[in-house]
């Protein structure tokens, strides 16, 4: 990765716009039906999804802690909630659109990561919980073959970080030529056949 921005950034407005595009799918009634997020029923989920890969993606950018006001609230009980979404990411994306943020480190509260991690690893969330996203609400989750390869390797990079703090479930099973984003899922701990449909 010896320039982030280069090599990173397109992935983040690919993702971004296609979880833009998931949310706006996702309808009141559907809210408050079960994932496949272990305890987590969808507005559980979305609110986590928006949380962090919009506003914590431009707080990081920014180099700002969350505000309790983002981590309590509620965004899927306000009206327009998606397009609001689709919103806070364009200004997110922007934020990381300047070689310069890309630089340094980003203090997460617990450490200090270096910004490219935190931005990859941001870029990954959009995809996977978007699949989550998308899986519990019926529709597709798209990405093209060079953001499916980035998310897996993002997966396999921080994979034990994350069972650390039981952000992922252990690896499921896939055939060694499932397609990439599919062992993307996997490796997560996603069971890339799951469907509420």
């Amino acid at each position: 990765m010896n320039d982030p921005y280069k090599n990173v950034y397109p992935h983040m407005v690919e993702c971004a716009a296609e979880a833009a595009r998931v949310a706006r799918g996702v309808t009141a009634a559907q809210l408050p039906q079960s994932s496949h997020c272990a305890d987590w029923d969808v507005r559980t989920l979305v609110n986590h999804w928006v949380l962090y890969t919009a506003h914590g993606l431009e707080h990081r950018a920014l180099r700002r802690q969350l505000p309790d006001e983002l981590t309590a609230r509620d965004f899927t009980a306000e009206p327009g909630w998606a397009e609001a979404y689709a919103e806070q990411l364009d200004r997110a994306v922007a934020a990381w659109d300047d070689p310069a943020v890309w630089d340094g480190e980003v203090d997460i509260g617990v450490a200090k990561m270096p910004a490219a991690d935190i931005a990859s690893m941001v870029v990954k969330e959009m995809a996977v919980h978007g699949w989550d996203v998308a899986a519990a609400t019926g529709q597709p989750f798209r990405v093209s073959d060079g953001a499916a390869r980035f998310v897996l390797d993002v997966v396999d990079t921080h994979a034990e970080l994350y069972r650390r703090y039981d952000g992922f479930a252990d690896p499921v099973d896939v055939p060694d030529d499932a397609p990439v984003f599919e062992r993307a899922l996997a490796h997560s701990g996603r069971d890339p056949r799951w469907s509420t449909v």
